[in-house]
């Protein structure tokens, strides 16, 4: 088994509600929720993770979707 670290997350109230009816909903610990979302998120390349971010202007976030399922469609 690879080796594993804790870290700890700060939630507002409502995103741990969230959180918890997420984990619930699909029978998984909210750590277990949790380290997958991060396990995806820095497998993202970082046309993703900008766009998860919030890094490209409100203008031009639909122009930046495209080009996203352009690129997962392996078109140029």
């Amino acid at each position: 088994m690879s080796r594993r670290f804790i870290m700890r997350i700060e939630l507002t109230g409502g995103a741990k509600q969230k959180l918890s009816t997420l984990s619930d909903k699909n029978g998984m610990t909210q750590v277990a929720m949790m380290s997958r979302l991060v396990e995806w998120f820095a497998g993202q390349n970082e046309l993703i993770q900008a766009a998860v971010l919030g890094h490209y202007p409100q203008e031009v976030e639909s122009d930046v979707a495209r080009l996203i399922l352009k690129r997962m469609a392996g078109e140029k």
